[in-house]
This record gives C-alpha cells, structure tokens and sequence, in this order.
C-alpha cells in the first residue's frame, strides 16, 4: 500500500514537472515563473472541481463525518495535489520567489496530506481544506497575469480582486472556522490532526490580515480617485458656465 502511494505520489510530481517544462518551451519569451503560475492555475482549476465533486458529490460530507477513512477518489486526489505542492515548494525555494508565510502553507499542507495518507483517514476534512484554499487560487494567479500583461487596472482588475477578497473572507475564514469547529468537538480524528487544522486555519489568518490591508488601501486610493474625478468635472462644468455668461 505505500509503495503504490509513492508511486502514485511520484507520478504526479513527474506529471507537474513535465508541465511546467512543456509551458517553459511554449512560452520562451516569458519568465519561469509565468509558467509556473500556468501550472499553478492548472492545479487550483482541476483540485477545485475534484474535491467539489468529492465534497459535495461523492461524499462523505466533512461537515459531519471528520476522521472517517479515506476513499479510493480521495487517495488519488490527495496524491496528485501532494505531488504538486512537492514541485511548488521546490520550486519556491529554488527560485526564493515565496515569504515566509507561503512556505510554511505548502510545508503545512505536505505534512497535512501525508498524515493523512498515512493514516487512512481524516481525508475528508483534509479534501475540505483542499478546495477552501484553492478556490480563490486561480483569482490570484489571474491578478498576477493581469498585472504582467498590464490590464490590472482596469474594470477586469477590480473584479478579480473583488471576488478574491470575497471568496477568502466567506469560504477561507467563515466556511473555515465552521469545518475547524466541526473537527474540533468530533472524537473521530487524531489530536495531532486537529492540531494540524487548528494550524492551517491559523496561516489562513495571517494572509487574511494581509488581504484586508490590501484592499483597504486599494478602496481609500479608488475613493481619492473618484473625489478627484468629480472636482475636475464640477470645474469643467463651472468653467462652461462662466464662458456662456
């Protein structure tokens, strides 16, 4: 069983590798870290719909069935992401393109999977965590696309950090701490898995404080915008006027 889940594990980090390769020979007047944020949004597309369907479809339901023993679909899934996780953080760490913060996310969720695998169980909260953090992962990769093609500021900009800021907030944070609740009080799950969740819902914060004073001082700066707009077209207007008379 864990020689086919290293081989499993093993497939999907060739799997990603071989992507990010291919997309560097496609795109060879870009930077490396263009086509690693295509393998990026790659990942978050495809683990976003998986774990929904596991979530919401397959079952079980990881609002009521925490540290229940993992499915076959969720084996795969839980492989396939660990392998990409492996290549980011290697990458990351290759290129020191990442803070502090962001490398203890991916160190967090490779240890979080591997317990998990391990285990045999817990991979329903664990698939929960999955589609929570990755949701807003391709809004965030098209940001920085965004700003390297330099259409960020614009209406398109504006919404991609609307529904961003939105989506951490309700689903990351909200959504977050009624799963983290859910772990918590259920006698199921291992201590050091909810010590893990506990954990993970911590760095969520962290980024979340970052996010906020973000778009606080986007908003203040699109309102000084907007006053500053108005002033001039009340002068055009009183400059008109005085022509007129």
């Amino acid at each position: 069983m864990a020689l086919a889940l290293c081989l499993q594990v093993l497939c999907s980090l060739c799997g990603w590798l071989s992507l990010y390769i291919s997309f560097c020979h496609l795109n060879k007047h870009r930077s490396y870290e263009w086509s690693c944020r295509l393998v990026t949004f790659t990942h978050g597309v495809l683990s976003i719909g998986l774990s929904a369907y596991i979530g919401f479809i397959d079952g079980p339901w990881p609002f009521t069935h925490p540290g229940s023993p993992n499915t076959p679909l969720q084996v795969h899934v839980l492989c396939l992401t660990l392998g990409y996780f492996i290549f980011d953080l290697g990458w990351c760490i290759y290129f020191q393109s990442e803070g502090t913060l962001m490398l203890a996310h991916h160190t967090l969720s490779i240890l979080g999977i591997i317990m998990a695998l391990v285990l045999g169980e817990s991979g329903t909260e664990v698939n929960a965590v999955l589609f929570g953090s990755e949701l807003t992962n391709p809004l965030l990769q098209m940001r920085w696309f965004l700003r390297e093609t330099g259409h960020y500021h614009s209406f398109t900009g504006d919404v991609v950090d609307f529904l961003f800021v939105a989506l951490f907030t309700g689903v990351r944070i909200g959504v977050g701490a009624r799963l983290l609740f859910c772990e918590m009080v259920s006698p199921t799950p291992k201590w050091f898995v909810k010590a893990g969740g506990v954990a993970m819902y911590a760095v969520s914060w962290c980024f979340m404080f970052s996010i906020w004073r973000f778009a606080w001082r986007k908003s203040i700066k699109k309102y000084h915008a907007w006053r500053s707009r108005r002033s001039e077209e009340r002068q055009l207007k009183h400059n008109r006027h005085l022509k007129i008379h």
